[in-house]
């Protein structure tokens, strides 16, 4: 894939096993480093089966963002996922279409720039044209264990954005936490404000969630199944990521 960039970064595919380690050492500063300047890399069995997406800093070289995907030629092959270690996603065996996972999507706490998530998603819409891929999914991590920090998150995705019945995952892990509803006058807008933007780009683009989050102790997050039918993304949003995809 040749690069893609937008103002101060760009976009490329890892090129061998340095692009590796760097992406693995910046998922661990995110998910696992538990104070500042401790260093490591997260790594699991997955990482041999996927493509690694870097973001960098182009003046610098600076890795700011990485992610990586699974592409998967229907939902036959479903069990092949990161989520089907922790949802029973038995119902989603009968997507007919290609499909696509997301995950370990992840960016240096040190930076914030709008421009690092667009750029992603350019990139995904790529992966999607190339790959036909009608659905596009994975976990939305919430920091910390302490579900009732995000009761009413949980709560407005469970009113608002619920997996359509014939995709719903089931539960699968032993320890979740299934969405109470939305108290009565509770701020939407507010609300949203307290959702990781990965998952609040999910939305913004139809996308929908199952009914619980699962407690994973391993990385020290709850997270969240989230999927969107690409031909359900609205328009507007589906011409603008093509053209910054070029």
């Amino acid at each position: 894939m040749p690069q893609l960039q937008t103002g101060r970064y760009r976009l490329r595919y890892a090129a061998g096993a340095d692009d590796l380690r760097a992406a693995r050492r910046l998922r661990f500063r995110c998910f696992r480093a538990d104070g500042p300047g401790v260093e490591g890399e997260d790594a699991d069995a997955l990482d041999d089966l996927c493509r690694h997406t870097l973001i960098e800093h182009r003046e610098s070289g600076r890795l700011v963002g990485c992610f990586r995907t699974l592409a998967l030629a229907s939902g036959a092959q479903i069990a092949r996922s990161y989520s089907a270690q922790h949802y029973d996603l038995s119902r989603l065996r009968g997507f007919a279409g290609p499909m696509i996972e997301l995950g370990r999507f992840c960016v240096d706490p040190a930076q914030s720039h709008p421009d690092i998530l667009r750029l992603a998603w350019a990139g995904l819409a790529r992966q999607v044209d190339a790959t036909g891929a009608g659905l596009l999914f994975g976990c939305s991590s919430f920091a910390g264990l302490d579900a009732a920090a995000y009761a009413r998150a949980f709560a407005l995705l469970r009113d608002r954005h619920a997996a359509p019945a014939r995709w719903r995952p089931g539960i699968k892990s032993p320890e979740i936490r299934r969405f109470a509803p939305l108290p009565a006058g509770a701020d939407a807008g507010g609300v949203r404000a307290e959702m990781p933007p990965l998952l609040r780009s999910y939305l913004a683009m139809g996308g929908w969630v199952g009914d619980h989050a699962v407690l994973d102790r391993d990385l020290g997050t709850m997270h969240v199944f989230t999927g969107v039918e690409v031909r359900r993304i609205p328009a507007a949003r589906a011409r603008a990521l093509r053209r910054l995809a070029g």
